[in-house]
């Protein structure tokens, strides 16, 4: 195996290994839990609460080996898309010394060294912190914590322990008065958004409170909150 350069970026995330284990192992796995399938058609399509009973009372109805080979293949196919789908949403993080590259389902986001404070892991996501605390960026993955971390030390990032601002986050209810102007019914949107799992409009709306100054960290479905100073508007030039 060749050796890496000294200085050479440090590639976390998209390893061989976990490739074979979705697009190998998922495909077996769900073709074993497919091939089930015959085996339970008919005690499932028995009972009055099951969904899809019409689907099952359809298996149940066809000769063992022809349900055995659907079953076998729709496992697979099951398998299969979701390895696609594991693919595309993996984070994989590029760091050298003068930044880092995240990349998440074909999309790259660029963050200078020289914009970031500090970096740690918060349980299963990649949090980078600009001046004052604001949050640049929070990436849930996979990824080992210690080979991040491991990573970023090496090319002399501000690698910490945990969150540097932990103490300072409060639960969020409705209708703090210390919440900035119009965060209030933000955060009630998004908790409405965490609460039915939409992940896309709960990532939406952490942006729009970041403009007013707040950061959000989840814990389950509950939210906390922290404020952060606004970056002060330039003054025109002759005012």
């Amino acid at each position: 195996m060749r050796a890496r350069e000294p200085g050479a970026p440090t590639t976390v995330g998209g390893d061989l290994g976990d490739l074979l284990v979705m697009w190998v192992g998922f495909p077996l796995l769900g073709g074993a839990l497919g091939g089930r399938l015959p085996m339970v058609a008919d005690w499932v399509a028995g009972l009055p609460w099951a969904p899809v009973q019409g689907w099952f009372e359809l298996v149940a109805g066809l000769p063992y080996r022809r349900a055995l080979v659907g079953g076998l293949l729709l496992g697979m196919l099951a398998g299969l898309l979701l390895a696609h789908v594991g693919t595309r949403e993996r984070l994989i993080v590029t760091v050298d010394r003068g930044g880092v590259r995240l990349r998440r389902d074909g999309v790259d986001r660029e963050l200078a060294r020289r914009t970031v404070t500090a970096v740690f892991v918060d349980r299963k996501e990649l949090v980078l912190l600009g001046p004052a605390g604001a949050e640049l960026a929070r990436e849930r993955s996979d990824l080992s914590g210690r080979r991040l971390g491991d990573a970023f030390r090496e090319h002399g990032w501000p690698w910490q322990d945990g969150d540097p601002h932990r103490d300072t986050y409060r639960r969020w209810v409705a209708g703090l008065p210390e919440l900035p102007p119009g965060a209030d019914p933000l955060l009630g949107a998004r908790q409405r958004a965490v609460e039915a799992g939409r992940q896309r409009d709960a990532r939406e709306l952490r942006g729009e409170l970041a403009r007013l100054g707040v950061v959000v960290r989840d814990e389950g479905r509950r939210q906390y909150w922290r404020t952060v100073p606004l970056p002060r508007e330039e003054t025109p030039h002759g005012r």
